[in-house]
Parts: C-alpha cells; sequence; structure tokens
C-alpha cells in the first residue's frame, strides 16, 4: 500500500517561529524576557497583547518552550534560545505536550471551563519543569470567569504559569492587568514583513518581483499571518512557473495601480472634471473599489505631505512615485494638502457607509476639485488686506443731514453748535468727557434741534444725564454762546450712534460674504466660519472719525 502524500501546510503555520530570533519586530520584548530568564526574575503570568498576526500564541508557545527546555543532553535550564530538539520542545511545538495546556476562551469562556484551570493548578508538572496554561483570546471569558480565576492568577503554585493573549486589551478587567506582566507586541513594519516574505519566498523556491512582496507588505498592515495568507494565495493566483508579479498581486486584492491614482491626483489637482470622472469609471470597470480609490489618495497626499517635511523615503515607494511625490510638494503648501487631507478623509468615510459608493466617491472628488481651485485662505485674507483684491462696497450708513449755513458774524466768531448726533459725540471726546460720550453713544434721539435736544429715557440715561449733558456743553457764565436746552423723556426715539455703528458693520460684513471669492470659498467649506472681522475704517461709519 503506498504512502499517501503529505498534507500541504499553509505559509503562515509552515513558517510559524520556533525561536525568538525568528520572531520580528519584537526585540524589545524578546530582551525583557531574555533578562528575566537570565537573573530567574521569571512573573507567574504573562499577559501578551497586540493586533491581529503579530505572534502573540507564537510567542505564548516560545515562552512555553523557553520555560520547559532542558538542552539536547538533558541538562539544560531555562533559557531564552530553546534548543528545539529536546522532547519538551519537540512536544510542545508539536502541541501535545501535557503539561502545555492551551485553551481558547473564545469557546470556553465560562466559570466550569475555569474551575478545571483552578482545580488542576494544584497538582505538579507529570514531566516539564512548569506547568503552563496558555489561554488564547482571553477578553472573551465572562466575568464571573474572570472573577473566579483572580485568587489562583494572584497567588499560583511555584510549578505554574500563567500565558494570556488577546487582541482587544480593553475588555480584560484591571483586577486581571494587575496580575500580569504586560507585553505589548507591535505592528510589524512593512520593512520587515517584505524581507521576511523574501526569506519565504526563497525557502519556498518561488519568484516574487519585490514591488509585488511590498504590495503584500502593505495589505499586511503589520500582521505577519495575513501576509503570509496574501502570499500563498498570490503564488497560487501566480503565472504556471511559479512566478508572481505585482501586477497579478493587484488584481489579486483589488488594488488600483498606483500610477494610475498618481494620475488621478494629478488631474484633481488640475481640476480636469471630465478625466477625473474618466478615471474613477475606468477604475470602477477594473474592479477597484471605490472606498479603496480614495484610500489610495489619501496614501498620495500623505506621501507628499512627509516629502514636503523632508521625512525618510518609504522604501516600498518606487523611484516613480518618490519623484512624483518630491515635485508635488515642492509646489504645493501645507495648508492646501492639509484641506486635501481633510476633504478625502471626509470622502473616504462617505464612501464606506453610502447606499450608491462609486457615486459617493464621484461627489467627493468633485468637491476636491472644487476646492483645488480657490486660492488658499491665508493667501487671500493677505492679498484683501493689501487691497489687490476688490470687494462689494458694504451700504453706508446714512448721511448726516447738511450742516445749515450760517451766516458770517463780525467779530467776536461765536462758537458752533454740533448739528449732527455724530458731532454732538466728536465734542464731547474732544472736551476728554469719555464716561458721557460712551452714555450718549447708547441713547435714542427723540428730538435734535439745536441748541434743544429731548432724549429718550432707558437703561443708564435718566433726568440726572440730561442735566449734566446741559452742563458739559453750555458755555460758562460770561462766555459768548448759545445755551443747550436738555431734557430726558419717555419715548422711543431714533436708533442710536451705537445702532447705526453695528448696523454698518453688519451690513459690511454681509457684503464681505456676498463677494464672489469668499461666497466660494464657504462653499467649498460649508462649516468655516467668519470669525475676527472688524470692518475697517470708513468715513461713512458713525464711530470711525474718533476712533
Amino acid at each position: 500500500m503506498s504512502e499517501s502524500a503529505p498534507v500541504y501546510r499553509v505559509l503562515a503555520r509552515k513558517y510559524r517561529p520556533q525561536r525568538f530570533t525568528e520572531l520580528i519586530g519584537q526585540d524589545a520584548m524578546v530582551q525583557t524576557l531574555g533578562n528575566a530568564i537570565r537573573r530567574d526574575r521569571l512573573a507567574h503570568a504573562f499577559l501578551l497583547t497586540g493586533v491581529r498576526g503579530v505572534g502573540k500564541t507564537s510567542t505564548a508557545r516560545l515562552i512555553a518552550k523557553a520555560l520547559n527546555c532542558i538542552g539536547p543532553d538533558g541538562t539544560g535550564g531555562p533559557t531564552i534560545d530553546p534548543c528545539g530538539v529536546c522532547e519538551p520542545c519537540v512536544a510542545i511545538a508539536e502541541g501535545r505536550h501535557i503539561d502545555v495546556v492551551e485553551m481558547d476562551a473564545a469557546s470556553h469562556t465560562g466559570v466550569d471551563d475555569v474551575r478545571e484551570i483552578i482545580e488542576a493548578v494544584r497538582y505538579s508538572a507529570v514531566s516539564a519543569r512548569y506547568k503552563v496554561y496558555i489561554v488564547d483570546e482571553v477578553h472573551m471569558l465572562t466575568k464571573n470567569a474572570f472573577n473566579a480565576l483572580l485568587k489562583t492568577l494572584e497567588e499560583p503554585p511555584a510549578h505554574v504559569k500563567f500565558l494570556f493573549a488577546t487582541t482587544e486589551v480593553n475588555k480584560v478587567p484591571v483586577t486581571v492587568l494587575s496580575r500580569c506582566q504586560r507585553f505589548d507586541l507591535r505592528r510589524i513594519p512593512a520593512e520587515s514583513l517584505a524581507a521576511h516574505f523574501q526569506r519565504v519566498v526563497d525557502a519556498e523556491g518561488v519568484t516574487v518581483e519585490e514591488e509585488a512582496l511590498a504590495l503584500i507588505a502593505r495589505a499586511a498592515e503589520g500582521s505577519a499571518r495575513d501576509g503570509l495568507s496574501i502570499l500563498d494565495q498570490a503564488i497560487a493566483h501566480g503565472a504556471a512557473d511559479g512566478g508572481v508579479t505585482a501586477d497579478q498581486v493587484r488584481d489579486m486584492l483589488g488594488l488600483s495601480d498606483r500610477g494610475a491614482i498618481r494620475r488621478l491626483f494629478g488631474q484633481l489637482l488640475a481640476g480636469d472634471v471630465p478625466a477625473v470622472l474618466g478615471s474613477v469609471a475606468h477604475q470602477h470597470a477594473l474592479g477597484v473599489e471605490p472606498a479603496a480609490l480614495l484610500k489610495g489618495l489619501l496614501e498620495t497626499v500623505h506621501g507628499v505631505t512627509r516629502a514636503k517635511v523632508g521625512g525618510a523615503d518609504d522604501l516600498a515607494l518606487s523611484a516613480e512615485e518618490r519623484e512624483a511625490f518630491g515635485d508635488w510638494a515642492s509646489r504645493m503648501g501645507f495648508a492646501t494638502l492639509h484641506r486635501l487631507w481633510q476633504l478625502l478623509l471626509k470622502g473616504h468615510a462617505e464612501v464606506q457607509t453610502a447606499v450608491l459608493p462609486r457615486e459617493a466617491a464621484e461627489m467627493a472628488l468633485l468637491r476636491v476639485v472644487h476646492a483645488s481651485q480657490l486660492p488658499d485662505p491665508q493667501d487671500l485674507a493677505r492679498r484683501i488686506r493689501a487691497g489687490e483684491l476688490g470687494s462689494a462696497e458694504a451700504p453706508a450708513a446714512p448721511a448726516p443731514a447738511p450742516e445749515e449755513q450760517r451766516p458770517m458774524l463780525a467779530e467776536p466768531v461765536l462758537p458752533r453748535l454740533p448739528q449732527s448726533p455724530q458731532a454732538l459725540y466728536d465734542h464731547l471726546i474732544e472736551k476728554k468727557a469719555h464716561r458721557l460720550a460712551s452714555c450718549f453713544e447708547g441713547a435714542r434721539m427723540i428730538r435734535f434741534q439745536p441748541p434743544e435736544m429731548v432724549i429718550a429715557a432707558g437703561q443708564g440715561i435718566g433726568p440726572g444725564f440730561g442735566k449734566e449733558l446741559q452742563d458739559c456743553l453750555n458755555p460758562r457764565i460770561g462766555e459768548l454762546g448759545e445755551r443747550w436746552t436738555i431734557s430726558v423723556q419717555d419715548g422711543i426715539g431714533r436708533p442710536s450712534l451705537l445702532d447705526e455703528a453695528k448696523a454698518h458693520e453688519s451690513a459690511a460684513r454681509d457684503a464681505l460674504l456676498a463677494t464672489p471669492v469668499v461666497a466660494a470659498a464657504f462653499a467649498a467649506f460649508p462649516d468655516a466660519e467668519l470669525i475676527g472681522y472688524a470692518p475697517e475704517d470708513r468715513g461713512d461709519d458713525p464711530r470711525s472719525m474718533s476712533r
């Protein structure tokens, strides 16, 4: 009877780390564990947290090996570099060691499952140095299960070690966290993943383009397991001779050609609407998801911004991308880049929740085209201040009545009475009567016929104000000049100087908002606000002559 063919093992399992040196991207954790083992300062419980595929379960098994390794000659002790050939190492690697118990908390969530562990920890290890419990996805345990484990977790027997792994550490009770030594496993950098994948394909005897490996590493988002799964799929998707190209990986993942993304980005900046819509239609026909299209544009804006600030080059970028990013960075300001980022980010969120994703993507890109044709707000403000841009004239406040022509008198010349409330206000300012001027500014006139004045009573305006104002304006005894008669009565009166000034300011502000440039800016940024605006002093501003 012929032997059966060996069962194929996927790359993610075949290349699972068997030594700490094979654990990529976690150097800080390995150093800490190594020092703890060498100094015999091992904690009784470890919590390993991080995103999927960064090596949490693999690290737990490596720790179990390190604690129970006896060396090739059977006389070794705990070591950060387990031999991998002794019986404990082999049995743990194959998942059959009786003293290393792995439990999936996603399917064993209750108190009864934890009670089995609590009862078993009382007994010594059968053949290993330590009895090790590896609990994967520990955050799935119920509250009662966690509570049942607390006492044992705090004071376990000396021969027991707990290793917990979770992707959602925020769901683990703080009472458990305080009893564990925590290790946060980092996302694996794309450069390290690409180098790791290169070693894998070399071992597999497969030819894969360097750009294809970079695309897979980027799509893995820091997860070695995800990347190896994608690589496995790419090898199966590749040509019959085993070669894998970048174009094949793009087709497999539904990624847009990065060259097409750069062309679309250039069309957005140029404001070429037909070309933008044509590019979106072409990418849609190729099967590229609208969200992926927006994500590619976001990556482009990020790449241009990094190039502008002089950040380190992304090794996953091609030479053409680096050159294009550098060129755009030299011609675009930070304000424009930040504005593009916000618009595209908002568009990406809309596309992900839209009933019509393609249409939502087109509308988002049209919004970007419209914004790209607007001047930079700071530059716009500078040009307005410099008078380079014209603006609609604000409606002027009603002009004061023309002063009556008084006949020329022979000497001595009598002082002229102020012929308007504004002129009277200015006269008070000249006399340094600022308190009276402030009150008069808010006063409403029932009748103003110099030298007679009737003021409407109101807040701060009483009979005493009329007398005080009259004493301030009238000439002293013996001096020439007409004498004012000022009274305060109940009534409505005409708008005060302060009311007219506010109306003038509001009209000027509305006129500014109505100018084409500002109106276009608010259309592009609906949530924008005009703040800190103050109209320039004008001759028709009731308060401009005195301030």
